[in-house]
């Protein structure tokens, strides 16, 4: 198979699509690796090091997308990338659909095989491939919301860790997933006082004897959020539906209940956003204040620490990468079904459910589209 690793051109997305170790693996398997130039250079990988690892050059982010048989990538194509798109090309990254409509009528008419990373979905509803961003954004949730909570930028002032006589930053972290799992980690790392809420009894009680002294659980009711906010420094929104927009937990009246500098940080908004005042930001212009409370939205978190995301991330991809090279993407998809819900569109048609059902699109199985 002919594979294409274009540059990412989305605001300040600096990861690239594969490492030149993943590029090897390929091409030791009998695959051709075409990588634009430059592709790797943020980071941390020169052209150099793609030749040598047996890649070839293309100059143009159109070159890539006319030879390949599948382009693989970290983020959704953007509207310059829709018409390089063709009929039956395998598109292999992150879509995100439920939050972006254009993209989903975009790629409908492209024809496209719409391989969605974060909807593979293993038989114990783990999400091989969005835990390892997933575990970044949770990181950095905590690193950018205690940045912003400093008064030079919006925030309150306030310190996470507090100094002796003065208490730590309050935060609260919605959803126990992996996300809010690593976010708790990283706020009780650096001394604040960290509470985390999941509607998730069995997933509360785990957290609960993994998670450090400093971190406690909280049933998520709208109410115990209510009770919750007056308080707070820092709220971090890390829910998801696989696949499906996200529940607004933080509604707009809720912002009154706050004080004035209290950040906002939404690592859900490439899923439409837990906050409903949520609006996608860029690392170029991060954050935005709206009765007085500090939001940060930006859609690709992972994408400012770039070198460690694209290692984590092509370690993650790069066993089905493989075998979409080696079985062409419907035995690939019919042999595993991790893989096979990966499939969001084929050939002009909707094979995930949830993305039929917020655009009110027809659904076709995607078991239908590999037989």
């Amino acid at each position: 198979m002919i594979i294409g690793i274009p540059k990412e051109i989305k605001n300040n997305e600096n990861r690239v699509g594969m490492t030149p170790m993943g590029v090897m693996q390929l091409v030791k398997q009998g695959h051709t690796v075409y990588v634009q130039q430059t592709a790797g250079e943020n980071s941390g990988f020169s052209d150099a090091e793609y030749v040598a690892a047996g890649a070839q050059l293309l100059p143009s982010i159109s070159d890539v997308y006319a030879k390949a048989d599948m382009i693989v990538k970290v983020k959704e194509p953007i509207e310059p990338e829709y018409a390089l798109i063709r009929q039956g090309q395998v598109v292999f990254t992150y879509f995100h659909f439920a939050a972006d409509e254009e993209l989903t009528h975009a790629m409908l008419k492209s024809g496209a095989v719409c391989i969605a990373y974060e909807t593979v979905e293993r038989a114990d509803h783990s999400l091989p491939l969005l835990v390892p961003m997933s575990e970044v954004a949770g990181r950095m949730a905590v690193q950018e919301g205690a940045t912003y909570l400093k008064k030079i930028h919006g925030g309150k002032g306030v310190l996470m860790g507090g100094v002796p006589g003065v208490k730590p930053a309050k935060v609260l972290i919605l959803g126990g997933g992996r996300v809010g799992r690593n976010a708790a980690y990283m706020a009780a790392g650096m001394g604040a006082d960290v509470t985390i809420a999941d509607v998730s009894l069995d997933c509360l009680r785990h957290l609960d004897t993994i998670l450090p002294a400093n971190v406690k659980t909280l049933y998520a009711s709208e109410a115990q959020i209510r009770k919750e906010l007056p308080d707070v420094d820092l709220v971090i929104g890390s829910v998801l539906i696989p696949g499906d927009k996200t529940p607004h937990l933080i509604t707009r009246d809720m912002l009154s209940l706050m004080q004035p500098g209290t950040v906002l940080v939404d690592v859900a908004i490439d899923q439409g956003g837990c906050f409903e005042t949520s609006l996608p930001t860029t690392h170029s212009d991060p954050v935005y204040i709206l009765d007085g409370i500090v939001h940060y939205a930006v859609a690709n978190i992972p994408g400012a620490v770039s070198r460690t995301s694209t290692f984590a991330l092509t370690n993650a991809t790069q066993p089905y990468t493989v075998a979409l090279a080696d079985k062409g993407w419907k035995r690939a998809c019919k042999e595993d079904s991790a893989l096979l819900k990966g499939l969001n569109m084929a050939l002009g048609k909707v094979t995930y459910e949830a993305v039929a059902h917020c655009y009110d699109l027809e659904f076709t199985p995607a078991e239908v589209m590999v037989v």
